[in-house]
């Protein structure tokens, strides 16, 4: 079961913020050195100046972030809505010429307990965690709904959207840097909020990207009961809730893309070594050029384990050569996990070949789109080459997260992102 709550939501002011789309921004974690610079210069009042604030010489850049939400709110750049809403969303794309819809809401999703029960599919790092939580407790605020999915077998999103929003005007509209359409409309109607309500006591959720700022939601919770003499919190305290947005899992509107890996090698001769070793697990098939090249790595996936490899203009296909290597080279995870091409990946190439730490940033970065990081290989001052994967299906997600296990950090990337700045939860009853 899911338990949620409306909430009185923080948004900008149009009176005084006549463009939205200078002041919007994508979650944190998928923002670039180069493209927060570029925020930044968007307007003095974008969000990734609370976000991500930037470090100043002699300054906290944590208490900097605390001090700008608090004086956008003084001066009226921000406002709280008077009344506690659940936000509908709906979003309008393009990928591949294909035009998709997703709808969903944002609301506040009740921590999780002995009663409810949220699955996690991918596995956290210790920096971004601490990150999130020196600024959690800062801000006091939720800046950014995490993005989860669910069975919504009840078909909920869709008849609430078709009954009560369709016809409306959003209150916020915005198209995003990618021309992704941004639409949000309030739901305070106290009878329909209970309707959502009641529908989402039925349901598990899987979270879909938030990982950090969920763990560190909860970390914080259990730090402010530590220093509680009762160590018990009001049921309806901000701190026993996180700021979600929730959307059906079967949704056509639903895209995850694959988080290819650049990978740079010490030297020439690793890479030669490289490909000797790969000929162990794999067999490598050489592609002419690079429209083939993506073709033949879909079309693969659907029925076998297929990575591609990229380096120096070359593009090569690595076909697993027996589904029992896996068997005998990785013991410690379920079927559910091994049969995940990342997996493959991780334990076959990263860590028994190149001998390579998953945490080592200095050798191993990401992107989820294959032409950047082929550039950044061409363009690496050490050898580089890149492994192109297939997207992790829906389906691999809800079996990994059933077992109770995790994804590689950086396994999936869900796409559109829920913008931040759109909509935030300020902590008040803790």
């Amino acid at each position: 079961m899911a338990r949620i709550k409306p909430f009185k939501g923080i948004i900008y002011n149009q009176e005084k913020i006549k463009d939205l789309s200078s002041v919007v921004c994508p979650p944190y974690d998928v923002i670039s050195p180069i493209q927060q610079e570029e925020y930044y210069k968007s307007s003095p009042y974008n969000f990734l100046h609370v976000l991500l604030s930037k470090q100043i010489k002699g300054r906290d850049k944590y208490r900097q972030a605390a001090e700008t939400f608090k004086e956008w709110q003084k001066n009226k750049i921000l406002i709280q809505d008077e009344k506690p809403a659940i936000y509908f969303c709906r979003q309008e794309y393009r990928i591949r010429g294909e035009r998709k819809i997703r709808v969903g809401f944002i609301a506040k999703l009740y921590l999780e307990d002995k009663q409810s029960k949220i699955f996690c599919h991918e596995h956290t790092r210790l920096e971004p965690k601490e990150d999130r939580y020196r600024l959690l407790k800062v801000t006091k605020a939720n800046l950014s709904p995490i993005f989860t999915i669910f069975a919504d077998k009840n078909r909920i999103v869709k008849s609430i959207y078709q009954q009560y929003i369709q016809k409306e005007e959003p209150f916020i509209e915005v198209i995003d840097r990618d021309k992704v359409l941004h639409q949000l409309w309030r739901i305070d109607s106290a009878e329909v909020i209970k309707k959502i309500q009641d529908n989402m006591q039925k349901i598990d959720i899987f979270i879909a990207d938030g990982h950090h700022r969920y763990e560190v939601a909860r970390a914080y919770r259990d730090e402010k009961k530590k220093r509680r003499k009762s160590r018990r919190l009001s049921e309806n305290s901000d701190l026993n809730y996180l700021l979600s947005y929730f959307t059906n899992i079967e949704s056509q509107g639903v895209t995850i893309m694959p988080v290819h890996r650049i990978v740079r090698l010490r030297n020439d001769q690793a890479l030669i070594k490289m490909m000797a070793r790969l000929t162990d697990y794999f067999t490598i098939e050489r592609v002419k050029d690079r429209t083939q090249f993506f073709f033949l790595i879909e079309k693969a996936g659907r029925t076998e384990h297929i990575l591609g490899l990229y380096y120096g203009g070359s593009y090569q296909l690595l076909r697993l050569k027996n589904i029992k290597i896996l068997e005998k080279m990785i013991k410690d995870k379920s079927d559910a996990s091994k049969s995940l091409d990342v997996t493959i990946l991780n334990e076959l190439i990263l860590k028994n070949i190149l001998g390579l730490n998953l945490e080592d940033k200095k050798h191993i970065s990401f992107s989820p789109n294959a032409q950047e990081a082929m550039n950044e290989a061409d363009n690496s001052d050490a050898p580089a080459v890149v492994f192109v994967l297939n997207p992790v299906r829906i389906q691999q997600l809800i079996d990994v997260s059933l077992n109770e296990e995790r994804m590689p950090s950086k396994s999936t990337y869900f796409y559109p992102k829920v913008l931040s700045g759109l909509v935030v939860n300020k902590h008040e009853k803790i």
